[in-house]
């Protein structure tokens, strides 16, 4: 049933990865910025003292790039368990910088074992069309892009991977165990981080809809014509010509999940989210277990049938949960990826 869905919508078949990254940064989220020419940092020890009531420490941590037009900095935030292990731990992309937040339930993250490293997107540069501030100031000289220069997302992309960096120098963090996050744009920018970098072994997609985990081809809800009306900045100039002209995309979004394989993505949905459209979603985790199968990996172990909420799928390298209510980063979804998180982990 799933794959007859699948045919009459007509997606492109899958290439090898690297041809999918450069079609994917070339027709939808521009290059990646350069990695920095140097990257240095100053630690604000114990920025909240006793946070999670003293079962994690917290520090501020300001990263400093050297970059070809000049440095930028933006502020991480450091919190790991005070037990005496190493962390798996989240590279969370944030909507806020005030920790913890409604979207990110520390305590609960810390008490099930994890560190998180999280920033605030504005803090890398601002969600609008002006690339002069932040990340963009110091890549694009007088804020002009061409066809494929980076957008907005792919800039924070490029920050979480600077968060990795640092990651990569604490011991007590286990690099094999690192997981990239985000809800809605932050869910597409989750993706496209994993897909480039494969220092992340999970990524964990929120509600990422259009241009994000979602199946743009016979989709409901946003479409790229809405997407790039509203947020055109997010994205390289080249995706503009497919607003009108979907069929003409030589990808859909299966690409982006399957550029990740054969590590962990995980998908999670939400019934009434229908902008973002859960049945688009889920069909993308069936479009790109292929991808896996051919690496001898499980990819989506799920029913042949569309699904109705509540219902994870967790047995594959490929997760996908699809819970009740709207479009949100729940407590729910943390604590249904860290199920099946734990489902890996505990086998090594």
């Amino acid at each position: 049933m799933l794959n007859e869905i699948l045919k009459k919508r007509n997606i492109p078949p899958l290439k090898n990865r690297e041809e999918m990254l450069q079609i994917l940064q070339q027709e939808i989220y521009g290059y990646i910025p350069p990695k920095p020419e140097g990257l240095s940092w100053e630690v604000q020890k114990d920025y909240i003292p006793n946070f999670c009531a003293g079962k994690a420490t917290l520090d501020r941590v300001i990263l400093s790039a050297q970059m070809p037009l000049g440095t930028f900095k933006f502020p991480i935030y450091v919190a790991i368990p005070t037990t005496d292990k190493k962390h798996p731990f989240f590279v969370n992309i944030n909507f806020r910088d005030n920790i913890p937040d409604r979207y990110l339930p520390s305590e609960e993250i810390v008490d099930n074992g994890f560190a998180v490293i999280s920033f605030c997107y504005k803090d890398v540069t601002d969600d609008n069309d002006d690339f002069t501030d932040g990340l963009a100031g110091v890549v694009y000289k007088d804020g002009k892009r061409d066809s494929t220069s980076a957008g907005k997302i792919a800039m924070w992309a490029w920050a979480a991977q600077r968060a990795m960096d640092f990651a990569d120098t604490l011991d007590c963090l286990d690099g094999d165990f690192s997981i990239v996050c985000g809800h809605s744009r932050l869910g597409k920018t989750a993706l496209l981080a994993a897909a480039t970098d494969e220092r992340f072994r999970f990524a964990f997609s929120n509600n990422s809809g259009c241009s994000g985990a979602a199946i743009t081809r016979g989709k409901q809800g946003e479409r790229v014509a809405d997407i790039c009306k509203n947020f055109p900045y997010w994205f390289c100039k080249n995706y503009y010509k497919y607003a009108q002209n979907e069929q003409k995309m030589p990808f859909d979004q299966h690409f982006l999940l399957s550029s990740i394989a054969p590590r962990y993505v995980y998908v999670a949905s939400a019934q009434e989210d229908l902008w973002a459209d859960p049945q688009s979603e889920f069909l993308c985790c069936v479009a790109a277990s292929k991808a896996y199968e051919q690496l001898g990996h499980k990819g989506f172990v799920c029913d042949d049938i569309l699904p109705h909420a509540p219902v994870c799928y967790h047995d594959g390298n490929i997760g996908y949960h699809l819970r009740g209510g709207s479009h949100y980063f729940s407590r729910e979804d943390w604590k249904l990826f860290i199920n099946y998180f734990n489902r890996f982990y505990k086998q090594n």
